[in-house]
């Protein structure tokens, strides 16, 4: 599969930054360009630290890519009732967090494409998962990219790499130290297809997740299996202090509500950014009924959401 080239939604790093003093390194994985940015005396040895998250992102994809035959989702996707599969401790730990977020969401994020959860029983102990009637079927799809971003940020912290930002597709973002003698990683929020910029940030340890729709994509409820648009792109942003173990998986979490505010109507949304300090959404209205035209879509309103506690 050929990396994406023009996500739909996204953060992208502003071009004002100093020419040479961030380092980067790239890799194609799981459909997308992942990217690591830092700021390191070494270049050599920032390579490498970078070299070994990359090759982190690969045994992800292994485990939990559903267009491999013999990985952790595929295998249980072919589960018949009553069978079981052992999987890694980073398939059980995402799974573990897909189903929270299912529960959060009102079932509006859903890796079971609408099997239903009720059809898998988790086993954290064990590393196992059984089916039960009718077995399930998985697409980790929704929250792989930002998983493997925060898997690739507790890395390079282990490697002391810390004036670092990690993407992948620039959809999943995870920001850590900022580059010194600056407040934060500078990025742009840019509308679908790339187009204007919405939104400017200064990131320091947070994550963000981004997702949105190309002229004549749709997007479908999990809940109907229709295909309810709500909106044309949705933003998400999850602090994280660095210090403590809520902070483990901001961008798997940020990666999973964004693709969940795709489509929960708006004063939904609004409801759980109250409830939850520390995260933030923008959202960007669909198309309006009977618009003959997107025209001017980077003109509708947009609302943005704040306030903040830890989600996992």
């Amino acid at each position: 599969m050929k990396p994406e080239q023009q996500p739909s939604a996204a953060f992208v790093l502003s071009d004002d930054r100093p020419a040479g003093e961030i380092l980067r390194f790239s890799h194609e994985a799981m459909a997308s360009v992942f990217e690591v940015y830092c700021v390191h005396a070494d270049a050599a040895y920032a390579r490498q630290g970078a070299e070994a998250a990359f090759d982190l992102v690969d045994r992800i994809e292994q485990e939990q890519s559903r267009f491999i035959a013999n990985s952790d989702v595929s295998r249980i996707s072919d589960l018949a009732e009553g069978e079981r599969a052992r999987v890694s401790p980073w398939t059980m730990e995402c799974l573990g967090i897909a189903r929270h977020l299912y529960e959060l969401t009102g079932r509006t994020f859903d890796v079971t494409l609408g099997s239903g959860w009720e059809r898998l029983e988790l086993d954290p102990g064990e590393l196992t998962v059984r089916a039960g009637q009718g077995g399930a079927r998985l697409d980790l799809g929704g929250i792989g990219k930002g998983f493997a971003v925060d898997r690739m940020a507790e890395l390079l912290l282990e490697w002391d790499i810390t004036h670092v930002l990690v993407h992948g597709g620039f959809s999943s973002v995870r920001a850590l130290e900022a580059p010194p003698d600056r407040e934060g990683w500078l990025l742009r929020l840019t509308a679908p297809g790339g187009g204007r910029v919405l939104a400017r940030i200064s990131a320091r340890q947070k994550a963000f997740g981004a997702s949105g729709t190309q002229k004549g994509e749709h997007v479908r409820d999990p809940r109907t299996g229709r295909p309810d648009l709500a909106r044309e792109a949705a933003w998400v942003a999850v602090a994280a202090s660095g210090e403590t173990q809520d902070d483990r998986s901001p961008a798997t979490v940020a990666d999973a509500l964004s693709t969940a505010f795709m489509i929960l109507p708006a004063d939904q949304v609004g409801d759980l950014c109250a409830r939850h300090p520390e995260l933030e959404a923008w959202l960007v209205p669909g198309p309006e009924p009977g618009d003959p035209t997107d025209e001017k879509k980077d003109d509708r309103p947009r609302l943005g959401l704040r306030s903040g506690s830890k989600l996992t």
